[in-house]
């Protein structure tokens, strides 16, 4: 049973990380990411705290379209093109299959967000020009650059001489290569001058909220895999888009009726609340000092997970009616 989950759900890896789409995503996240340096410039107040917001939505919403566009990839798109009946005609339970596709997919997704994240870690520690006289933050330019030229010419190398998979070469090679990058930078100030290792980076509070958006993605990536059960691509899309936009406005929207009305109550408790994940309008109100508890950040996280559980059955109870043949 283990071996039949682990191939399912590294088929849907492979499989997820070899769209087109997938590969342009990220490519378009990293572009955005690296814009925001220069969009952020343009407040009255303090630049870098537009930075954070502005690279922190990029990671959401670049989770919810790879989430939505890589479960239709690996499953609907199976389910139109009648390829699962391959794998659910052998001893493989729809249950087992749905956990094995959900697992694969999410695999992918941490990748994603994984190599997002070190650009945002990048793209904070650049920090805002506040003027067309401030200096460009040459190292990371130059590690964060390279790493993603060298990358590139490597896949495309390995593809034309070899006949290697682009994007997987790619990725394969960018991993490694920008983790290192990014721990290389935290070692050079702006001027090449050797500095405490990190001293000059992204605070650690600022990596918890990023990881709390990962929680978000996470929820959505089931929520993608559900409306696959049923749906096309374009309608998950809307479903995830729909989901999430609930999820940010239910406080406002049905928290404060959920006293007052039975409906807003039973609404506001089955929508996933997505301001839970949302802290980093919080750090930037209160002081330095302003931390997240431990005790919250596993709240959430066992928030996201029981979410995930939920989401899952009904996507596992979707699938056993769903008529493949």
């Amino acid at each position: 049973m283990a071996q039949r989950f682990y191939t399912i759900a590294l088929n849907t890896f492979v499989e997820t990380i070899r769209q087109p789409l997938y590969g342009v995503i990220l490519l378009v996240t990293a572009v955005l990411l690296i814009l925001n340096v220069s969009l952020a410039a343009f407040t009255l107040e303090d630049d870098n705290k537009l930075l954070l917001d502005l690279g922190l939505s990029t990671l959401l919403l670049s989770g919810l379209f790879l989430s939505a566009f890589s479960a239709a990839g690996v499953l609907s798109r199976e389910i139109d093109n009648k390829t699962v009946l391959t794998v659910i005609s052998k001893p493989v339970g729809r249950p087992m299959f749905i956990l094995g596709k959900f697992a694969g997919l999410l695999a992918a997704l941490l990748v994603a967000f994984y190599l997002s994240t070190l650009v945002f870690v990048l793209s904070v520690r650049h920090g805002v020009l506040q003027s067309t006289s401030d200096p460009w933050d040459v190292p990371v330019l130059t590690f964060g650059l390279g790493s993603l030229i060298v990358s590139g010419t490597v896949g495309a190398f390995s593809n034309y001489f070899y006949g290697k998979d682009f994007p997987t070469t790619t990725l394969t090679v960018l991993t490694p290569l920008l983790t290192v990058s990014v721990l290389l930078v935290g070692k050079f100030d702006e001027h090449w001058d050797v500095i405490p290792f990190g001293s000059n980076y992204v605070g650690g509070q600022i990596l918890i909220a990023a990881y709390l958006v990962l929680l978000v993605v996470m929820v959505t990536a089931a929520v993608a895999l559900a409306a696959s059960t049923r749906f096309g691509q374009l309608m998950t899309l809307v479903i995830c888009t729909a989901a999430l936009g609930l999820g940010v406005i239910s406080d406002y929207a049905l928290g404060q009726y959920e006293q007052s009305h039975l409906l807003a109550a039973v609404a506001y408790r089955a929508v996933p609340n997505v301001g839970l994940f949302w802290i980093i309008d919080g750090l930037q109100a209160g002081t330095e000092k302003t931390v997240v508890p431990f005790t919250y950040v596993a709240y959430v996280t066992c928030y996201a997970i029981l979410l995930v559980i939920g989401i899952l059955s009904i996507a596992i109870v979707a699938f056993q009616r769903r008529e493949v043949g």
